[in-house]
């Protein structure tokens, strides 16, 4: 009996770790429900600047408003600080079950109001969903997929979340002949992309995180989910057997010595990068009108196409520079472009576009990092709490761009919201300069 458990014990300890093994089944469809979520996601943020600019034609809306319900789903993604501390707590799956339905049925109760309070609790709301799958989808995907792609296919997320923002606006600008309801139909049209991620996460339901089980104590039970889903020889790695089960984590501890620099770093670049892209992307239609372009819904769309250009370039310049120069880089060229356009008067309409355009590929590759780097910032034992953190400050700053373009530009012109803009991105190349630190493990391990 004795020399049983001895073998026993003797392969439990010859496992090979998880995280070491080659993509499987599970990895993709972990993988293509974070995809789903995010395609989600990026459509929900972005219909509402094309919802509004609609609604303003059948109903009084003020800048106030305007800038209020466009901004309200990105406040409620201030909530990433609470879901990141709740996944830590409950973990990671019965969250990312739930909120793409809650979602769709969230998208769907903005047909039945035309109350702007109300609407903006719908908006606020929904951006807690959202905070779901940025916050805990990010998390789960990141302690599943093996080590190496579990960076770079959070870099890919992005290519996913951008079409699922740039179809928000597609379906926004081709949608009418509903009169007084378009701008209610177009809003609600954000509960087609929740409900398919919902389904699909119903149909493949998703696995318990691993890593987070044995960080709270619970290997059986991690090992039993890998041997489920993996097979016989794959098991958690030694460091998480003998770590000591996760007490809860306060969120003073992330601005200890420990974790401050890495707290403010990974909220800031984070909130500075959230005001410029958010404030100018939700309300382009506004931003364009201002500018004066001759043909807005085709300087939209080119404006768009430079989006998806500018992230598939952050892909393939991911893994090939350092995630700091990625940051200072992009933040000082973006900045340098935006204000050039604020401080230009009188240029020709078609240079005016191609400078926005650059900065419109320059600006979206930058969005690359925005979900590998706040997570590679932290360890497990804070990272959902970490993460949501850093989240949360950068919705201070998307809410803030998005709430206040409106206002800048009725009260300035398109020329003050890119000359704030500008400010904003050339304080985050300050801040990454003297704060960022490096996490690419290539990039670490060379210095």
């Amino acid at each position: 009996m004795r020399k049983e458990r001895q073998n026993n014990t003797k392969n439990i300890k010859e496992k090979k770790n998880y995280k070491k093994a080659p993509l499987m089944p599970i990895h993709l469809r972990v993988f293509m429900a974070v995809v789903l979520g995010q395609i989600a996601c990026g459509f929900a943020l972005g219909i509402s600047g094309t919802a509004l600019s609609n609604a303003s034609k059948y109903i009084t809306i003020n800048d106030l408003w305007t800038g209020l319900i466009g901004a309200g789903s990105l406040i409620g993604l201030a909530g990433s600080i609470l879901i990141g501390r709740l996944s830590d707590k409950i973990g990671r799956r019965k969250l990312l079950m739930l909120n793409m339905y809650i979602l769709g049925i969230l998208s769907l109760m903005q047909l039945l109001t035309n109350n702007l309070p109300t609407l903006f609790i719908i908006r606020v709301l929904i951006g807690l969903m959202i905070a779901v799958d940025y916050t805990v989808g990010n998390a789960l995907l990141t302690e599943w997929l093996p080590k190496g792609e579990d960076s770079k296919k959070q870099s890919h997320l992005l290519i996913y979340w951008t079409i699922g923002f740039i179809a928000s606006y597609l379906t926004g600008t081709f949608i009418n002949g509903f009169g007084s309801h378009t701008w209610q139909i177009i809003l609600a049209t954000g509960a087609i992309p929740a409900f398919i991620a919902a389904i699909f996460r119903s149909i493949f339901p998703l696995p318990a995180s691993p890593s987070w089980l044995a960080s709270h104590g619970k290997v059986k039970t991690a090992n039993k989910v890998i041997k489920k889903h993996m097979g016989r020889k794959w098991g958690i790695p030694k460091r998480l057997k003998k770590a000591k089960p996760v007490k809860e984590v306060s969120w003073t501890i992330l601005f200890s010595g420990k974790y401050l620099r890495r707290t403010l770093v990974g909220g800031l670049f984070y909130a500075c990068q959230a005001f410029a892209f958010f404030g100018i992307s939700i309300f382009l239609p506004i931003l364009l009108q201002s500018m004066q372009l001759t043909d807005q819904k085709i300087s939209g769309i080119i404006y768009n196409g430079g989006m998806l250009i500018g992230v598939i370039l952050g892909i393939l310049l991911f893994n090939r520079i350092s995630r700091r120069a990625f940051l200072i880089s992009n933040f000082l060229l973006s900045g340098i472009l935006i204000g050039f356009l604020a401080i230009t008067k009188n240029l020709n309409s078609n240079i005016q576009l191609t400078i926005f355009c650059i900065f419109a590929i320059i600006l979206s590759s930058g969005l690359v990092l925005d979900y590998p780097y706040p997570t590679e910032l932290f360890d497990i034992k804070v990272r959902g709490t970490g993460v949501g953190t850093c989240i949360t400050i950068s919705r201070f700053g998307a809410a803030a761009g998005t709430f206040l373009l409106p206002i800048l530009t009725n009260q300035g012109g398109a020329s003050l919201s890119m000359l704030i803009c500008a400010i904003v991105l050339l304080a985050a190349f300050i801040i990454c300069l003297i704060w960022a630190p490096e996490t690419s493990p290539k990039f670490k391990q060379n210095n």
